[in-house]
């Protein structure tokens, strides 16, 4: 008889991303997921991952099942029979299943269009903005930009009242303008936005100003549209601001411990955006491989953030750079930030610092003790 899952030790949450395939057909200049070629995961494989990550889960809890590429889309069909493989399974013991895809929006096939507007996931879609941004990086294989096709998914999300988000890479020529590209994704009917940071690039001391720059402008796009809009970046930081809990049934960088990304070849990472094309040589893979094992119940937690710095950091409190995998694709300190993360960090931490300061002076009687201290802080 099969060993039931060990529940007493298991997780209220876990995060399994898998990555689908190594192929795409983007060929962005900033793209961090290695070479491209046609490597797809196996159904077995996929199977698997799913069964090891519900193991690992307490009855009643919840597994945040991700895909990942490459182009995601390519594999819409196998998607689809993961997402209702997990359900059938997790269903059992009362899991919740919430899906979700990072996709460039660029391939609509029937399969496709079926995952994309049909409420089954939840879809990430990645836009960096107007196109005259977003054309410069996010090509297709003949050089083409690729907005048109991301603008006409866009739109087809709206008109069936998705609750997608979009994801825009921020990068030393693009800083300076992320307020206008938040804008125009807000023209196009875009309520959900994510600033992604480009942690692979050189960013030179010169390129501090139009970050910093950029970040202003976009929080006053944010401030302005309140609550009708949510910029990811500001949201968290007046959620820790105003101490909001984190619920349990939520991974945050779990990194290895409640949170693993599979490879097409089976290989175990703490982080999908670390796989690359998956070389033996990579740092940042973990021992074992998705066959070799009922679940990830022996995994054990990362550093927590180390540096030295931080001890004395004003906003310690309210911090974001404990991102393991950002740290470590910076520093390769999964416990040590960089520069770069603390100053975007602090940028957005002044944007959603000045809301509390405005809703306070507005609205004292509606404050406590730890808003008036961080409202003090920025004076």
């Amino acid at each position: 008889m099969k060993a039931k899952p060990n529940i007493r030790r298991g997780f209220p949450a876990f995060s399994l991303t898998l990555m689908v395939n190594h192929a795409c057909n983007l060929r962005c200049s900033y793209c961090y997921t290695g070479a491209k070629f046609n490597r797809r995961m196996l159904p077995g494989t996929g199977d698997q991952a799913i069964r090891r990550a519900l193991a690992s889960i307490r009855d009643g809890g919840r597994l945040d099942l991700g895909f990942f590429g490459g182009e995601p889309m390519l594999e819409a069909r196998r998607v689809s029979e993961w997402i209702g493989y997990a359900r059938a399974i997790a269903a059992e013991r009362g899991i919740r299943v919430a899906p979700h895809m990072t996709t460039n929006g660029t391939i609509r096939t029937p399969e496709a269009d079926e995952l994309l507007l049909g409420g089954e996931l939840e879809v990430s879609l990645s836009c960096d903005g107007a196109p005259e941004i977003h054309d410069r990086h996010r090509v297709g294989l003949d050089g083409a930009g690729s907005f048109q096709k991301v603008r006409d998914t866009i739109e087809a999300l709206v008109a069936v009242e998705s609750d997608f988000q979009t994801i825009t890479v921020i990068r030393p020529d693009t800083a300076a303008k992320l307020a206008h590209n938040l804008e125009f994704l807000h023209s196009l009917g875009v309520r959900r936005m994510v600033v992604s940071v480009d942690l692979w690039t050189q960013w030179k001391r010169q390129d501090a100003a139009r970050l910093q720059e950029g970040v202003a402008a976009a929080g006053r796009f944010w401030r302005e549209h309140l609550p009708f809009v949510s910029v990811n970046c500001f949201d968290l930081k007046l959620a820790a601001l105003a101490e909001v809990p984190v619920a349990e049934d939520v991974v945050v960088c779990g990194y290895g411990h409640g949170e693993i990304a599979v490879s097409p070849a089976g290989n175990l990472y703490p982080c999908e955006r670390l796989i690359a094309d998956d070389q033996p040589d990579n740092p940042a893979r973990l021992p074992g491989r998705v066959h070799e094992g009922e679940d990830f119940l022996h995994t054990e937690p990362a550093g927590e953030r180390s540096a030295a710095a931080c001890s004395n950091c004003g906003i310690r409190e309210a911090c974001s750079t404990s991102c393991r995998c950002s740290n470590f694709v910076r520093t390769g300190d999964v416990g040590r930030p960089d520069g770069l993360l603390c100053l975007f960090d602090k940028a957005c931490y002044q944007e959603a610092l000045k809301t509390l300061t405005e809703t306070f002076e507005r609205h004292p009687e509606t404050n406590h003790e730890t808003s008036r201290r961080h409202a003090g802080s920025l004076r």
